[in-house]
């Protein structure tokens, strides 16, 4: 397991339910999900993406795009005339459901001049939100690499009717989501975040991996500096360059990232949460964490996990 795996391990879509929307000019769609994440995908045509109060960016089919919430955006024909075009409001998961279940569209009707596909990602948990905040506003990746041949797959399932058709649109969703994160890492215009970046690296990436497959067990340097077959002194020198962060201290950051989305799970009590993250009692677990997140378990937990905007850690990078 690596830092994406987890990082993304908790993230699912809420509903495609743009499968057979076929737009024609003029149009304008507002998405107002407060997601925050939205992926696009358009099956059809082309258009503009133009997040509230950012820069438009051009989307056409063969390309995927991932607008990062919770601000509303819109999906039209053309900026410049978009605010004179009939706007409709969309939501990819209305509130209480998993999405729309809409039927089948015939074949003919995808065949029209443009035809989106969306999903929305209503990601609160402490974890994935260390991947998200080193995301732009709208990131788009053309579809050249190992998610091509999903967009015709993903055509093929929407114009059928099958049982559990949205369960498969909604996990296909999962998967071009993922494709389309990593290969925007690997654009030379994009700027990955350090953990990403040293996962590659042949001394810090053994340790970093290693920290995240089992982030209870007692790490030291020197463990972790044998693990990568390197001194310590050597481990410790590397990580930072490349994290900005000893090994020791980038552990405790993380544990205190996965503490925060157990503590928002009633059934487990703070002595569990601290036996779960590597903390033998208690005591020292909730020092560690008002230490890292300016206040204590319990007080975290009363004021509704992850809903603590000035508790939270700085973004990863």
């Amino acid at each position: 397991m690596d830092v994406f795996d987890d990082l993304l391990r908790g993230v699912r879509g809420k509903g495609a339910v743009f499968g057979r929307s076929v737009l024609w000019a003029p149009w304008s769609l507002r998405f107002t999900d407060a997601a925050y994440l939205t992926l696009c995908v358009p099956l059809r045509g082309a258009g503009w993406l133009v997040p509230e109060g950012g820069t438009a960016h051009r989307l056409q089919a063969g390309e995927a795009a991932i607008v990062r919430g919770p601000a509303p955006f819109v999906f039209t024909d053309d900026p410049a005339t978009s605010a004179n075009s009939p706007v409709r409001e969309v939501h990819c998961a209305p509130d209480g459901d998993s999405g729309d279940h809409p039927d089948a569209a015939p074949a003919g009707e995808l065949a029209g001049p443009t035809v989106l596909m969306a999903g929305a990602y209503d990601v609160r948990a402490e974890v994935p939100q260390r991947l998200l905040r080193v995301l732009p506003p709208v990131l788009v990746v053309p579809d050249e690499h190992d998610c091509a041949a999903l967009r015709d797959y993903l055509e093929s399932q929407i114009a059928g009717v099958r049982p559990g058709s949205q369960i498969v649109l909604d996990r296909l969703l999962d998967w071009l989501l993922v494709c389309t994160l990593r290969d925007w890492f690997d654009r030379p215009e994009a700027d990955p975040p350090k953990w990403y970046r040293a996962l590659g690296d042949e001394v810090a990436g053994p340790a970093l991996r290693a920290l995240h497959e089992d982030p209870a067990h007692p790490w030291t340097t020197s463990a972790l500096a044998a693990r990568a077959g390197v001194s310590r002194t050597t481990l410790a020198k590397r990580f930072t360059e490349l994290l900005g962060e000893g090994p020791v201290s980038y552990l405790t950051g993380w544990r205190m990232t996965l503490a925060a989305d157990l503590l928002g799970r009633p059934e487990l009590t703070v002595a569990a949460v601290a036996h779960r993250v590597g903390y033998a009692d208690a005591f020292g677990f909730s020092a560690a964490f008002k230490r890292v997140r300016g206040v204590s378990p319990s007080a975290y937990r009363r004021g509704t996990a992850g809903e603590l905007p000035d508790s939270r850690e700085a973004p990863a990078g």
